[in-house]
């Protein structure tokens, strides 16, 4: 293994990590039909419904760009294998 394949597996590896932590911090803003048949969510004031820049927001964006960056990786490391 080339010194470029172990950087590019742990940045993987942390990538991967952060992800799943990342997503397991994100609300469960959809619920589904059991949130539905429930009661709905818990965002019924008016600022829930007008979009403040919230946590949920920010999480949001940060899995974005992080499963993009993983993606992007894992081509770079199939095309340098």
């Amino acid at each position: 293994m080339s010194p470029l394949q172990i950087i590019l597996g742990i940045v993987l590896l942390l990538a991967a990590l952060f992800l799943v932590v990342v997503i397991m911090l994100q609300d469960k803003a959809k619920r589904g039909l059991s949130g539905a048949i429930a009661g709905g969510s818990d965002n019924n004031n008016y600022l829930g419904k007008n979009g403040v820049s919230t946590k949920g927001k920010l999480l949001s964006k940060v899995t974005t760009i992080v499963a993009i960056a993983f993606v992007v990786v894992v081509i770079v490391a199939y095309l340098f294998t």
